[in-house]
C-alpha cells in the first residue's frame, strides 16, 4: 500500500500522514515514524525514509526533535543527525531543502507556512503544550525568521466526541484561559468532552493566524490513524505515531 498523506490549503510542500504504507508490523502497523517506542529501529527508519521520498527530501534532511510537551522552538538552519534535534514541541525553517516533522498519536499537529513560502513551522500541540503556549511560541519563531501573514493547518487529531476529561484537566486548561469554558461539552458525571483542536484554533485566531480545522479524528478511525486514547481504552500496551511533515 502506497503512502497517502492529507494535504490542506498550504502554499508549500506537506503531508499529514497516516498510519498506512510503511514496513512495521504488530500494533506498530505499518507506517510508525516514532523513534522513541519498541518498534524494530530498522522499520522506523524504512518508513521515515518513504515519507522523505514522499515529501521530496533526502531521509537525512527529515528533521524531527524529543517532545516533550513543552513550549521550546527550535529553528533548523541545517540538518543534524537522527535523534539529535534536542527537545522541543515544535520546529521552524527558512531554509530551502529541509523537512520538518512531528509526531502524533491524538495530539494535535499544526502545520504552518507564511503566504509568501519563505518560512514553515511544525508544532505538537498536546493540551499541556496548548495551555503553555507552543503554537504562539512557533509563530514568533517564524516572525522572528522574517514570517508574515502566516496560516496554519491543525491535522488529524483526537476530536471532542473522542476527549473525554476529568476536572484536573479542566481546572487547568480554564486557570490559563478563563473563556476556554466554551470547548468543554458536559458528559458523564464528572466528565467533560474536550475540543482540544478548537481550542487550538482559537488560540491561533486570537493572535490572527487564519487556522483551519481538518475533520479527522484520530482515536475514531482505527484504520488510518494510531491513538493514544484508543490503545488506553483497550488496554493495548503498545503504539505507534503518525508523522506530519512540511518543507520549503
Amino acid at each position: 500500500m502506497s503512502l497517502a498523506p492529507i494535504t490542506a490549503a498550504l502554499p508549500a510542500r506537506h503531508g499529514f500522514f497516516t498510519r498506512l504504507g510503511g514496513v512495521s508490523t504488530g500494533p506498530y502497523a505499518s507506517l510508525n515514524c516514532s523513534l522513541s517506542g519498541a518498534d524494530d529501529l530498522a522499520n522506523v527508519l524504512q518508513n521515515r525514509a518513504l515519507v522523505a521520498q514522499s515529501i521530496g527530501v533526502a531521509p537525512n534532511k527529515l528533521l524531527g526533535v524529543k517532545q516533550v510537551h513543552g513550549i521550546n522552538v527550535i529553528t533548523a538552519t541545517a540538518a543534524w543527525k537522527l535523534g539529535e534535534g534536542g527537545q522541543a514541541d515544535a520546529l521552524v525553517t527558512a531554509t530551502a531543502g529541509l523537512a520538518i516533522g512531528i509526531v502524533t498519536a491524538d495530539c494535535v499537529p499544526v502545520l504552518f507556512c507564511d503566504a509568501e513560502r519563505t518560512v514553515v513551522g511544525a508544532a505538537h500541540a498536546g493540551w499541556r503544550g496548548a495551555v503553555l503556549g507552543v503554537l504562539e511560541a512557533t509563530v514568533t519563531a517564524m516572525q522572528k525568521l522574517g514570517g508574515q501573514n502566516i496560516i496554519a493547518v491543525i491535522g488529524p487529531c483526537i476530536h471532542q466526541e473522542s476527549y473525554e476529561v476529568a476536572a484536573d484537566l479542566r481546572d487547568a486548561v480554564l486557570a490559563q484561559t478563563p473563556d476556554a469554558a466554551k470547548f468543554f461539552a458536559v458528559g458523564r458525571p464528572s466528565r467533560w468532552q474536550f475540543d482540544l483542536p478548537g481550542y487550538c484554533a482559537a488560540r491561533l485566531q486570537a493572535i490572527k493566524v487564519a487556522t483551519t480545522i481538518l475533520p479527522h479524528d484520530t482515536c475514531a478511525d482505527t484504520l488510518n490513524f494510531f491513538s493514544h486514547r484508543r490503545r488506553t481504552l483497550r488496554q493495548e500496551t503498545a503504539i505507534g505515531h503518525q508523522i506530519s511533515v512540511i518543507r520549503l
